[in-house]
C-alpha cells in the first residue's frame, strides 16, 4: 500500500524549522509548528505560552527572500508548544525535528514524541551534521524502521537539495516515501547520503571554502579577488565564497567546521578543518555576517546608495570595496558556456604554464576540491552523480566536482597532479586503469556513470521527468533554427523549445511557433511550449526594437508586432490543445506567449509579468487583451464585482510592471487561471505539461474557432470606454501630483488606459479581439517613437535597470 503524507508536525520554530514549515504550506500541506514555552513563564494564556513559536513564524513571514509563495499560505500553519500540544503528534504522518544541534536535546524531545506518535508515522531529523544513528539510539525497533535524516538546505523554498540519510534500520518503504514526497510535492532534488560527518554537500562545500581561505593567504589575495574567482567565473553563485559565508553566518560555518574536525578523525585532510586566526578574531568581535550587520563585507546605511565595505584581513579594518581585475577572468567573461570557460581558464596550467594569480588560485581551488571529493567516495556516498547533484542543488554549482574533472580532461588532470607530486585518489586511478577517460559518458540520450566496483551504470531518471537535450540526442528533434526547435515528446505530443539568447522573442522564434502549429495540425495531437533554460523568455529583443525605432522603420515595427500578435492568436485558436510551461522569468513577450495557451502549467518558481512599462512601452503581443478577457471572466462570475473594479487591478499590474514572485502570486495577479496547474519540481515541468496536454486530448478538446482570423473577429470583449478611461486619467493625475510617478509614466499610463477602455468610446460596448490588438499595436509603435522611451530602452540594455525619466 502506498503511504500518504497529509499532515506534518515540525518541532522547532527557529530559522530552519519555521521556513521548512513554510515550504510545506507552499505545497498545500497542513502543518503544526511547535516550540518551547518561554523559560520562566507561569501564564496559562496560549498567546504567552506560544510566544517563541509565534516569533519564529512571524520571522518566516517577513523573511527576505520570501519563505511563502503568497502571504495567505501562512494560514496553513497552526502553532503550539511542546508542553501543551505535543500530543497532536498522534495525528501526523511525518514529524520533523528541527531543534538545536545538541544531541541530548534532540534525544530527549524524541523520547517524548514517541509517547504520542502513531505506529507507522515517519520521524526525521533536520540535523546538518550530528549522527542520525545516535539521535535515535535507544528507541524501539518500529520507531527506528520509520526514522531517517532529512537535511534541508537554507532557504528551504529556494535550495533544491534534500539529503536523505537512512538509519541502520530504516525501511526501504520509508525511504521511497520520503524521496517521492520531497520530489513531487516539495519540488526537491533528493540524494541519499551516508551517515558521515556533515553528509555530502556540507562536507565538500566546507572543504572548498577552507581551501579558498588557505589559498588566499598563500597567494596574498583580497576577499574581493577570491570572490571574483569563485563565483560565475567558474559556474558558481554570485555570492561566491565570502558573500556566501556572510549569508550563512560565521557562527554556523565554524560550528560545521568544528563538527567535522571532531567527528572525521580518519579524514586525511582533517587538519584543513580549522579556521584561520583572523576568522576566530571575527567571531570574537561578533562580525558574523548578515545577522550582525557585518562580516567579510559591511553595508553602510544612510551613507550613499548600497555602499559596501570589505574587510582587509591583514589590518582587520573595513575599507571601500575594490574591483578585482584579472586578465584571465575578464577574458573568460566572453565565453558563455561554463565548460568551455573552465577549460580556457585552467588549460594553460594543465599545459605547464604558470598563469596569472587568478589561474593559480583556480587550479589550487578546483584541483584540491575535486581530489577531496574523489577521496570521499564511497565514504559519503556510493554514487558520484549524487555527490555532483548535492553540490549543484545545495550550493548552486553548475558543475559538480566529477563533472569538473570530466570537463578539464581526466588524463591531463591526472598528469599534472602527478607532476606536482600529489597523490591520485583510488577512484580516479581505478577509472584510468579501466580504460575510460571520464566519469560520465553519453550516447544517444543515455548517460552512464563509472562504478567504483568496475564498469558503468546507466543513470535512471525518475518516471515523468523529461530532459529535452536527451531527446535531441536520440534524434527526436523534428526541426531547428537559431531561435527555437521542435522536439517530439512522444505519445503524439510536440514541443516547441526556445533557445535564442535569453530566449528573447524574435523572428526565428515566431517562425518556429508557426511551423510547430502547422505540424500540430497534420502530425501531432497536442503541442507544449517549453524550454529548460534558466528563464522561459525575457520578452522582445529590445536591441532590435531600439534600432528599428532609431532608424524610424515604423512599417517594419508594425509588421513585427503584428506577426507576434498573429502567432499568439494562432496558439490560442489552434485546432488542438497548446499547453505553455513557463519557468524562471516569463516577462513581457514571454508572458504573452504563456497567456495564449489552452492551459498553463507553470513551475512553482515562475516569475510572470507584463513589464513593458519599465522601458516606456505597453504590451504589444496581446497581453493587455488577454488580461481584459480575464477581467471580463471575473466580473461575469461574481455578483459582487463589476467590470470597472475587475479592470482596475489589471491596469495597476501592467502600469506598475508587477511581476508575480511565484506561480501562486501569478495566479493572484491574474496571469494564471484557476484551471492552470503548478509543478513544484521544475525537472518535472515538461513531463507535467505533456500530461496536461494529453488529458485535454482525452477530454475531447475542441478549438475555440475554425482559425485564428475568425477567432480574433468573433471573440467579443466588453469595454467601458470613457467610463473607465476617465477614472484612469484621474488616478494618474493624482499620482503625478503626489510625486509618485513621473510625467512620462503618466503618458505611458494613459496609453495603457486607452487600450483597457477600448478607446475613447462614449458608452460601454463589445469589441473584437482584433480591435483591441490594433489598439495595442498602435500604442506600442507610437511609444517607440518617443525620445524618452528610447532613452529608457537604451538605459535598460546598458545597465539592466529601469530609468525613471
Amino acid at each position: 500500500m502506498k503511504r500518504r503524507i497529509e499532515k506534518v508536525v515540525v518541532l522547532g520554530a527557529g530559522t530552519m524549522g519555521a521556513r521548512i514549515a513554510a515550504h510545506f504550506a507552499n505545497a498545500g500541506v497542513p502543518v503544526l509548528l511547535l516550540d518551547i514555552v518561554p523559560p520562566g513563564s507561569t501564564s496559562d494564556a496560549a498567546a504567552e505560552r506560544n510566544k517563541i513559536v509565534r516569533a519564529g513564524l512571524d520571522a518566516a513571514k517577513k523573511s527576505k527572500p520570501a519563505a511563502f509563495f503568497t502571504a495567505a499560505l501562512a494560514d496553513k500553519i497552526s502553532i503550539g508548544n511542546f508542553e501543551d500540544d505535543l500530543q497532536h503528534c498522534k495525528d501526523a504522518d511525518w514529524i520533523i525535528e528541527v531543534v538545536a544541534e545538541n544531541l541530548e536535546i534532540k534525544k530527549s524531545l524524541l523520547a517524548r514524541v514517541a509517547q504520542f506518535r502513531k505506529p507507522g508515522a515517519i520521524v526525521t531529523t533536520n540535523t546538518s551534521g550530528l549522527p542520525v544513528l545516535l539521535i535515535a539510539e535507544g528507541m524501539g525497533e518500529e520507531f527506528q524502521q520509520h526514522w531517517a535524516g532529512t537535511h534541508f538546505f537554507n532557504p528551504p523554498r529556494y535550495l533544491k537539495l534534500v539529503e536523505l540519510i537512512p538509519g541502520p534500520k530504516t525501511s526501504r518503504e520509508v525511504l521511497e516515501t520520503l524521496a517521492e514526497f520531497c520530489d513531487r510535492r516539495l519540488g526537491k532534488g533528493v540524494v541519499v547520503a551516508k551517515d558521515t560527518p556533515n553528509f555530502i554537500a556540507n562536507r565538500i562545500g566546507t572543504f572548498s571554502m577552507l581551501n579558498a581561505l588557505r589559498l588566499m593567504n598563500k597567494l596574498g589575495m583580497t576577499i574581493e579577488e577570491v570572490d571574483a574567482c569563485t563565483g560565475p567565473a567558474i559556474g558558481q553563485p554570485k555570492s561566491a565564497t565570502f558573500r556566501t559565508a556572510d549569508i550563512v553566518g560565521l557562527d554556523v560555518l565554524m560550528h560545521v567546521v568544528k563538527n567535522i574536525y571532531e567527528s572525521a578523525t580518519d579524514d586525511e585532510s582533517r587538519e584543513m578543518y580549522k579556521v584561520p586566526a583572523f576568522v576566530e578574531d571575527m567571531a570574537k568581535r561578533k562580525w558574523l555576517g548578515d545577522k550582525t550587520g557585518q562580516g567579510f563585507y559591511k553595508k553602510l546605511r544612510g551613507e550613499g546608495e548600497r555602499e559596501i565595505l570589505s574587510l582587509d584581513v591583514n589590518t582587520m579594518e573595513y575599507r571601500p570595496r575594490q574591483k578585482a581585475r584579472f586578465a584571465s577572468i575578464e577574458a573568460g567573461k566572453t565565453i558563455e558556456d561554463t565548460r568551455e570557460r573552465l577549460r580556457a581558464l585552467i588549460g594553460p596550467v594543465l599545459a605547464g604554464q604558470t598563469g596569472d594569480k587568478a589561474q593559480q588560485f583556480l587550479w589550487g581551488s578546483l584541483s584540491e576540491t575535486c581530489l577531496y571529493a574523489a577521496r570521499r567516495v564511497p565514504e559519503i556516498s556510493d554514487r558520484v552523480e549524487d555527490v555532483d547533484r548535492a553540490m549543484r542543488w545545495g550550493f548552486g554549482w553548475e558543475l559538480g566536482p566529477f563533472q569538473i574533472l570530466d570537463t578539464l580532461g581526466l588524463s591531463a588532470f591526472a598528469a599534472q597532479i602527478k607532476k606536482e607530486g600529489r597523490a591520485l585518489p583510488p577512484a580516479i586511478e581505478k577509472l584510468l586503469a579501466s580504460g575510460r577517460k571520464s566519469f560520465y559518458s553519453s550516447e544517444k540520450g543515455v548517460t552512464s556513470v563509472f562504478e567504483l566496483s568496475g564498469g558503468a551504470r546507466k543513470i535512471e531518471e525518475p518516471a515523468g521527468v523529461i530532459f529535452l537535450n536527451s531527446l535531441k540526442d536520440t534524434g527526436k528533434e523534428v526541426e531547428r533554427n537559431s531561435g527555437a526547435s521542435l522536439i517530439d515528446l512522444g505519445d503524439g505530443v510536440l514541443c516547441c523549445e526556445f533557445h535564442s539568447k535569453m530566449n528573447a522573442v524574435g523572428a526565428d522564434l515566431i517562425s518556429m511557433l508557426h511551423k510547430g502549429l502547422k505540424r500540430l495540425e497534420s502530425d501531432f495531437d497536442a503541442l507544449v511550449i517549453a524550454n529548460q533554460a534558466v528563464n522561459f523568455s525575457v520578452g522582445a529583443n529590445l536591441m532590435l526594437v531600439l534600432m528599428s525605432a532609431q532608424e524610424q522603420e515604423w512599417d517594419e515595427l508594425h509588421l513585427a508586432v503584428k506577426q507576434f500578435q498573429n502567432a499568439n492568436l494562432a496558439i490560442k485558436y489552434a485546432p488542438k490543445p497548446v499547453v505553455t510551461a513557463p519557468q524562471g522569468m516569463a516577462l513581457g513577450g514571454g508572458c504573452e506567449v504563456s497567456l495564449h495557451g489552452a492551459r498553463i502549467q507553470a513551475a512553482a518558481e515562475a516569475y510572470m509579468g507584463l513589464v513593458e512599462s519599465g522601458v516606456g512601452l505597453i504590451p504589444g503581443g496581446g497581453g493587455t487583451k488577454e488580461m481584459m478577457i480575464r477581467a471580463n471572466e471575473r466580473a461575469a462570475g461574481s455578483e459582487d464585482l463589476d467590470l470597472f473594479h475587475a479592470l482596475k487591478p489589471v491596469f495597476e499590474t501592467i502600469a506598475m510592471a508587477k511581476v508575480g514572485t511565484s506561480a501562486e502570486e501569478c495566479r493572484e495577479l491574474g496571469f494564471l487561471r484557476r484551471e492552470d496547474g503548478v509543478s513544484m519540481n521544475r525537472d518535472r515541468l515538461v513531463g507535467d505539461a505533456k500530461e496536461v496536454a494529453l488529458a485535454l486530448v482525452r477530454g475531447g478538446y475542441r478549438a475555440k474557432a475554425a482559425n485564428w482570423q475568425e477567432g480574433a473577429q468573433a471573440t467579443q470583449i466588453k469595454v467601458l470606454g470613457e467610463q473607465f478611461l476617465s477614472g484612469v486619467k484621474l488616478a494618474i493625475h493624482m499620482m503625478q501630483r503626489g510625486g509618485y510617478i513621473t510625467d512620462y509614466d503618466g503618458h505611458v499610463g494613459r496609453k495603457l488606459g486607452n487600450i483597457l477602455a477600448g478607446g475613447a468610446l462614449s458608452s460601454p460596448q463589445f469589441v473584437s479581439e482584433q480591435y483591441v490588438l490594433d489598439l495595442e499595436r498602435e500604442a506600442f509603435v507610437s511609444l517607440c517613437g518617443e525620445k524618452k522611451t528610447q532613452e529608457r530602452i537604451a538605459h535598460t540594455l546598458k545597465t539592466g535597470k529601469p530609468l525613471r525619466n
